[in-house]
């Protein structure tokens, strides 16, 4: 077990040094020979007893400084720890569940850079049992458990960006509750995949309540609307349910307007495209956009649709650009292509003529 303090010898190279903080698990930070702290993979030192760095003559004079000073001085009494006591937080208002795990940065000024530590956040007056477990070659390793006070934070594992590149799924199993609850709220159980090209990004490092530092912040809830369910009659639920058929079946109708053999509409809004764009930049994002434009071309041409829409907006005019840019070269450019009806998209769509009629 490594610890700070301790002579370590560098396995790949030359030299080593003192072990001077922990990152994670598997990273180091090591001030070597000449003065300079570096980051280290705890595979690649190895701990060295502190006799060996001294002569023989060093080693004597050492020893006898060592018994002298033993002999003069009796080693005092390990001090007994006081059991740490958390104070419990009540705050008025605060009776919704918001529970999170939330990454934060050691380094606020340059957050892709540097150790990260995950912590739970319990922003409400719920008292909540919790498990966390990652999921490694099919089985559970428990990382933490334990009970999270209301309106309080957790820190429950650290790690270097390097380990994010095979970084496990993690696994949050929490029961909630209130010294005067009315009701049993269900269990929670959330999952979280790590996407690691989100941490090599600055700005998915978002402003938050809880931390100084920009933070990722995930919810453990899988969707608040459920704590409401339970609180519906009979009534409402069928509302709901028919308010739903009824969504449904606009969408439906709306789906077969936009695919005929004649025309087929295609949104390119990023919105349109996937569930949650942040994290990505403007180039990223164009690029998603692109490939579903050509994705949807060859579709309609294989399928004999006559015209296709693409709503590509106004905005900066990029994407407009390049599909139009797309369109005028290489095999696309044997069809013609032009505004689309400005009274159905204003300035925003292209419309692409795959066959006359």
């Amino acid at each position: 077990m490594i610890k700070v303090g301790d002579k370590v010898r560098f396995l790949d190279d030359v030299g080593g040094g003192y072990v001077t903080s922990i990152i994670s698990k598997t990273m180091i930070n090591v001030e070597n020979e000449d003065g300079f702290e570096i980051p280290v993979l705890v595979s690649n030192v190895v701990k060295i007893e502190s006799e060996e760095f001294y002569s023989s003559e060093d080693k004597h004079d050492r020893r006898n400084e060592v018994d002298m000073s033993s002999q003069a001085q009796p080693e005092p009494e390990p001090e007994k720890e006081e059991p740490e006591v958390v104070e419990t937080v009540i705050i008025k208002g605060n009776d919704e569940p918001k529970f999170f795990y939330t990454i934060v940065p050691d380094n606020k000024q340059h957050p892709v850079e540097g150790a990260l530590k995950a912590y739970l956040v319990n922003d409400s007056n719920f008292t909540v049992l919790f498990h966390m477990s990652y999921l490694k070659n099919g089985n559970y390793e428990t990382i933490e458990s334990g009970t999270l006070e209301p309106n309080v934070k957790l820190l429950v594992d650290s790690f270097a960006q390097i380990d994010l590149a095979d970084f496990p799924t993690i696994y949050f199993q929490l029961i909630y509750f209130q010294g005067n609850d009315r009701a049993l709220h269900a269990p929670i159980q959330k999952e979280i995949a790590i996407n690691p090209v989100r941490f090599y990004k600055q700005k998915s490092f978002k402003e938050n309540d809880y931390f100084h530092n920009p933070a990722i912040v995930y919810s453990l809830l899988e969707n608040p609307m459920l704590e409401d369910l339970g609180k519906m009659t009979d009534k409402d639920f069928k509302n709901l349910v028919r308010e739903k058929q009824e969504g449904s079946k606009k969408k439906e109708k709306k789906e077969k307007r936009q695919r005929t053999k004649d025309i087929v509409e295609i949104d390119l809004h990023i919105h349109e495209l996937i569930d949650d764009e942040s994290g990505l930049s403007n180039r990223e994002i164009l690029d998603i956009q692109m490939e579903h434009f050509q994705r949807e071309m060859e579709d309609a041409i294989k399928g004999g649709v006559k015209r296709i829409v693409f709503i590509h907006g106004v905005g900066n005019g990029r994407l407009k650009q390049e599909v139009r840019q797309k369109l005028a070269s290489g095999k696309y450019k044997k069809y013609g292509f032009q505004d689309a009806s400005f009274k159905e998209y204003g300035f925003g769509a292209t419309m692409v003529v795959l066959r006359r009629n």
